[in-house]
């Protein structure tokens, strides 16, 4: 008999995606057999780029490799492990930049066990990415810097657009 598909969520709210959300969504599919990136969003905040938007940004950057194996959906106002729930995944994944992310996400990884017994699954990031994060790709393009190799091509294309 054969066993279940192992399935995982990386969440985020990928405001925008950055080449080092993609590279542990990457390393997340030589894991799991199927990979949900889960866009999550507050209504009640205003992101830059709207959700719709944020979905179709990931799916084009997404690497043919693992375009099989992912699926990309928006969730909004609801647990993390409610998604889980929802579209059967037994673990999240998480990218750890360094030791503040570990500090900020062990509570809620431990939460998350303790309300449905869902794993947490902490990636470190390559080294060559670990400084970049959505939203200081937003304050450095704000500003004028470049943010080329940070984020893939659509996302700078899409950046470029909102500039005046």
């Amino acid at each position: 008999m054969a066993s279940p598909p192992r399935r995982c969520v990386c969440p985020g709210s990928f405001d925008p995606v950055t080449h080092g959300h993609l590279d542990v969504v990457v390393r997340a599919a030589r894991i799991f057999d199927e990979v949900v990136v889960a866009v999550l969003h507050n209504p009640a905040k205003r992101g830059t780029f709207p959700v719709g938007q944020r979905l179709e940004l990931v799916e084009e950057s997404l690497p043919d490799q693992v375009r099989d194996q992912v699926t990309v959906a928006a969730f909004a106002d609801r647990l993390l492990v409610d998604v889980c729930r929802e579209v059967g995944a037994g673990a999240i994944v998480k990218g750890l930049r360094g030791g503040t992310d570990f500090a900020y996400e062990l509570p809620m990884a431990r939460m998350n066990t303790h309300l449905t017994g869902v794993e947490t699954v902490f990636l470190p990031a390559d080294p060559s990415l670990e400084h970049v994060s959505s939203s200081l790709v937003k304050e450095v393009h704000r500003y004028g810097g470049d943010v080329t190799g940070l984020v893939p091509d659509g996302v700078l294309r899409a950046l470029r657009s909102l500039t005046p």
